[in-house]
């Protein structure tokens, strides 16, 4: 109960996966560096309370 369904378009839902599609062949194109050092060096970021994370 309570809750809401939200009416999204053909166009729309192609536009996603345009995008998504778009971002995959980027990655594969210019993969990052090295995920784990940078995800290890925002969490340091993060204890300092310089940066935060969602």
């Amino acid at each position: 109960m309570g809750q809401v369904i939200q009416f999204v378009s053909k166009s729309e839902r192609e536009r996603v996966r345009l995008i998504q599609e778009a971002r995959a062949i980027y990655d594969s194109i210019f993969p990052s560096a090295d995920p784990v050092s940078e995800r290890q060096d925002k969490a340091a970021i993060g204890r300092d309370g310089v940066s935060s994370l969602s």
